[in-house]
């Protein structure tokens, strides 16, 4: 296999087959803005590209530029991320723009990317070479899927991702480097998908030591099986309020409003009290998958007449898709509104 002709065939690829995506430029145009580079990398950490668009178009018509989101309250940045998940992301989000937007702007190449908040190997590498054009190794899940397969690299995750690593930074051109990314990007999410890959029509299929065996690759260890915890919501509701709760900066769902709950947590089943003295009535259950634990949230629902102890808001009923609640209390709290 010639490393180059790897990387000509594929830009010629994605000179044509280029997905159009808001924070991109077309193949061959100039750099692209980093802060939308940036905060599009962010939001695709774990995430759908069908799912962060939506997002990506609010946060950048509301906040167009990093200075604009460096002087966001940060409270108002994480509830325009609700629904996104991964909610310590945006706290990293606001911290990095206030770094970026004090020092002017944001550094060209991977060292000083690395250096701002929240910015990993990835992250810095796919900023330097689609927003600043620097030959960067830029290595996500998709990307690495097609180098596995392109080079037949048998060695288990994680382990093999150092050999994956230096696979990629054979083939990665001096030129065009962001371009030759986003395409590597594009193959592994279209024609080199996890299941079924097409390589009839592969653009890289004449290069390719996994052809014929493509599923197989990369390998990947057995899975564990997630840890389970039982927990209980609260929905606290007075006079066309419900009462909201700010949760934590550390840990899961940090800072995000919420429910009231028992004290669950990922290493423990919740075991407090209800935060107020009611006539309590179970509303149901939900269901919902972190990384690593799973958890059933029961929803217990109560009318009072007072304000529960300690720190929390009375927020409208009908402006309560406003409050910015993360998927599970959003769902917790359709389940209450729908037994009333």
């Amino acid at each position: 296999m010639l490393e180059t002709e790897v990387s000509a065939d594929l830009l010629r690829w994605y000179d044509v087959h280029a997905r159009s995506l808001p924070w991109r430029v077309p193949p061959g145009g100039n750099a692209a803005d980093p802060y939308r580079v940036w905060l599009s990398e962010v939001m695709l950490q774990q995430t759908t590209v069908a799912a962060v668009i939506p997002y990506f178009e609010r946060f950048t018509t509301r906040w167009p530029d990093v200075q604009a989101l460096a002087a966001a309250p940060e409270e108002e940045v994480m509830a325009a991320w609700a629904g996104l998940g991964y909610y310590s992301r945006a706290r990293r989000l606001v911290e990095c723009a206030r770094v970026v937007a004090q020092r002017g702007g944001f550094p060209s190449d991977e060292v000083g990317l690395r250096a701002l908040p929240g910015l990993g190997a990835y992250t810095a590498a796919a900023v330097a070479a689609i927003a600043f054009g620097q030959r960067a190794v830029v290595v996500d899940a998709n990307v690495e899927r097609v180098v596995a397969r392109l080079f037949a690299i048998d060695a288990p995750l994680p382990a093999g991702r150092a050999e994956i690593r230096e696979a990629t930074d054979r083939i990665t051109p001096a030129l065009r480097s962001g371009d030759f990314a986003q395409a590597m990007m594009d193959l592994g999410a279209s024609i080199c998908s996890v299941r079924a890959p097409q390589c009839l029509i592969c653009p890289l299929s004449s290069h390719c030591a996994g052809k014929g065996a493509a599923e197989a690759y990369p390998v990947k260890p057995p899975k564990k099986a997630k840890a389970q915890r039982k927990g209980i919501a609260y929905w606290i509701e007075r006079d066309g309020h419900v009462w909201l709760v700010r949760r934590e900066a550390k840990g899961m769902l940090g800072g995000m409003r919420a429910l009231p709950d028992n004290g669950w947590s990922a290493r423990t089943d919740g075991m407090g009290a209800p935060p107020v003295s009611a006539q309590w009535l179970e509303a149901g259950s939900v269901s919902h998958i972190f990384t690593h634990v799973a958890l059933e949230l029961d929803v217990w629902a109560a009318k009072v007449s007072h304000a529960p102890q300690g720190d929390g808001e009375w927020w409208p009923l009908d402006r309560l898709d406003e409050a910015g609640l993360p998927t599970l209390y959003a769902r917790a709290a359709a389940l209450a509104l729908k037994g009333e």
